[in-house]
């Protein structure tokens, strides 16, 4: 059997000591160089086991003033599945109150953007053709859980009421609802989700620790004709969520 790497000796021996009160939530840690020198091992192995906790929510990294005891935080459900965007609300909002947490989001559009290769390639359009572009913050009782920059061809909402995803009559419908209203019957999306770690602008919005692991999802819906409407940038931190995915089954 292979000895356990050192720095996940060092991380349970972290774990157990906040277990046993040694540190309480909102406590500093200990510089690694004192860890180290109290467990036999080197700076660079606490940083490790340091960052593996911090990606799990157990710690947080705070810029130039160190690294602590994490206050306790209810891991989010997060839930994806064709038959959760209803006329009466964000699959978000059902989510959270399922949750009994506040739910809300922050937006900020921009219309006329020309479109990057991949999400061209993704949208079914010329390079640089021009997209509406909306970038989302979720929050769960007011602290940050999901991050989306979304992708709509101006050629299918430019002038109408739904060009602006978080503004009009439409506003909060969600892609399904806001495409029926100008007569774009949505038959199913694709999404491929992948773990890979956070990039600094993300790890600060999130307020997880750079490079923590997140969930990258690619999701795209097509309309009943085959033609991509919308395609999304989905990023959940794996610290503070868990994604669930419902399937439909028709009888």
């Amino acid at each position: 059997m292979s000895e356990q790497p050192p720095y996940l000796r060092i991380a349970d021996e972290l774990r157990r000591r906040i277990a046993e009160h040694v540190w309480e939530p909102g406590d500093r840690l200990p510089s690694r160089a004192q860890i180290g020198h109290e467990c036999g091992v080197g700076e660079n192995v606490v940083r490790r086991a340091q960052e593996l906790l911090i990606s799990q929510g157990v710690l947080e990294g705070r810029a130039g003033s160190g690294t602590y005891v994490a206050e306790p935080r209810q891991r989010v459900r997060v839930v994806r599945s064709s038959a959760r965007e209803q006329p009466s609300g964000s699959p978000f909002r059902q989510d959270m109150k399922a949750l009994r947490l506040q739910s809300d989001w922050e937006s900020r559009t921009d219309a006329k953007v020309p479109a990057p290769t991949e999400i061209a390639t993704r949208l079914g359009i010329a390079e640089d053709e021009l997209c509406v572009r909306t970038t989302y913050e979720f929050l769960a009782d007011g602290k940050p859980v999901q991050l989306s920059t979304s992708w709509e061809p101006y050629a299918v909402t430019g002038g109408t009421l739904v060009v602006l995803p978080e503004g009009g009559p439409h506003a909060g419908a969600g892609v399904v609802n806001r495409m029926a209203a100008i007569g774009v019957t949505i038959s199913h999306a694709v999404e491929q989700p992948e773990p890979r770690h956070a990039t600094a602008e993300e790890a600060s919005l999130l307020g997880i620790q750079k490079a923590a692991l997140v969930t990258h999802i690619r999701r795209t819906y097509y309309s009943d004709e085959g033609r991509p409407v919308e395609t999304a940038d989905i990023v959940v931190p794996a610290a503070h969520c868990e994604i669930v995915y419902e399937i439909p089954i028709s009888r």
